[in-house]
């Protein structure tokens, strides 16, 4: 590998990486501000957004040029393929951290609903280890640790599944909360797509290391 090809994956790694941590405030800020009901701090997820999209075209940019400029091949080509693909990824994340944001900002207004809001924090505790974990196999190309994450992936679906009979519960109760239900509802799909996504970025681990193609395989 030539030292010019090495420096500029190495900055594709630093980049990457910052993408990362961003992603990971975003999802712990919009999830902070649903279960504290902090309008402020919804707010400012809902506008960090742009600065994500604006990362993740950089990062693509980069890697369209190392291809075009140094043609790699085995491993690298694979990182840098891997790295096309994560990125993709957690700009969506990002997209989805906005989107429980702008929910969060209806729901301050409103009463909660206990028993619903229960779920969703199980929940975001279990989609904020997946996504640190993901990023963290990423980085260390740890196929291990990738695998746990996928692993954590059918907790998640089943959380979310037992949203949908929860809603029901509180529909039937007190029918007056349907659009507020409905608000939850939606949040917990969004943390399930975080997951889905989380877990896409492991799979794309096992593929950078190990040239396996693990999706659709569970």
């Amino acid at each position: 590998m030539s030292q010019h090809l090495q420096k500029d994956l190495d900055k594709l790694k630093k980049e990457l990486l910052q993408l990362g941590n961003m992603i990971e405030k975003q999802i712990t800020d919009a999830i902070e501000a649903l279960n504290d009901r902090k309008v402020d701090l919804a707010e400012n997820v809902i506008e960090q957004e742009k600065l994500i999209d604006e990362k993740e075209v950089l990062i693509e940019e980069d890697c369209l040029k190392i291809l075009a400029l140094h043609q790699p091949v085995a491993m690298d080509l694979r990182f840098i393929v891997a790295v096309l693909k994560v990125n993709n990824d957690l700009e969506r994340m990002g997209d989805l951290a906005a989107n429980i944001a702008e929910r969060s900002l209806y729901l301050t207004t409103e009463p909660p609903i206990p028993e619903t809001n229960a779920f969703i924090k199980v929940m975001a505790s279990d989609i904020r280890a997946m996504v640190k974990n993901s990023l963290d196999a990423s980085v260390r190309l740890d196929v291990e640790l990738a695998r746990k994450v996928i692993s954590m992936d059918n907790s998640v679906d089943d959380i979310n599944r037992q949203m949908y009979g929860e809603f029901q519960n509180q529909v039937q109760k007190d029918p007056t909360s349907v659009k507020r239900a409905l608000g939850l509802l939606s949040v917990s799909r969004y943390m399930e797509r975080i997951a889905d996504l989380a877990t896409n970025i492991a799979e794309d681990v096992i593929f950078m290391v190990e040239g396996e193609v693990v999706r659709h395989k569970q």
